[in-house]
């Protein structure tokens, strides 16, 4: 990723409002591939899951968010961590979070090692099987300008649909690398 940051912040919003809309795509070789539900991830656990994720992608949301807020997140019984492993390497997480009958993708990604190998549709597919399992009749994710480059050509191919775009200045705390 290029150390420059874009003048605008431009997220797009898309959902899935119907099972029949997701189409799965699994890593062809998932030998060594583990996932699993992290239950009850401490504040400075996860935030360097989220660090190792997002770090290079300028995510900060979590990282200045205050402990107590992002503990009762965490703690929050409609909110589920999942953990992707590749061996003994932790490669990447999702964070589904219900609300009413909505799911938020709140958070999604791998670590930079793991990227560009087939592994994230793998991760959005569990990620968005998951969300339908757990009763879901509306799944929804954002994404933006910062974020991994193919991210939202994954999301549209896995079923996702934009419903909404913005764009507003770059706020500051992205601006720092």
């Amino acid at each position: 990723m290029s150390d420059a940051v874009p003048p605008l912040l431009i997220t797009w919003y898309l959902e899935m409002t119907d099972p029949a809309q997701f189409r799965p795509a699994w890593a062809e070789d998932s030998a060594g591939l583990a996932l699993r539900h992290w239950p009850a991830p401490t504040v400075e656990e996860y935030r360097a899951l989220y660090s190792a994720v997002g770090g290079h992608l300028r995510w900060r949301d979590r990282l200045i968010m205050p402990c107590e807020e992002l503990r009762a997140a965490l703690e929050n019984p409609d909110c589920s961590v999942w953990v992707l492993t590749v061996g003994d390497e932790t490669a990447g997480y999702f964070e589904l979070v219900k609300q009413g009958e909505s799911t938020e993708l709140a958070y999604f990604g791998l670590t930079p090692p793991f990227t560009g190998r087939g592994l994230g549709k793998h991760l959005l597919s569990a990620a968005i099987e998951r969300g339908w399992q757990a009763g879901a009749r509306r799944l929804w994710v954002h994404t933006c300008n910062l974020d991994a480059p193919a991210a939202l050509d994954n999301y549209q191919k896995r079923g996702f649909v934009i419903y909404q775009t913005t764009e507003e200045p770059m706020p500051a705390r992205y601006a720092g690398g």
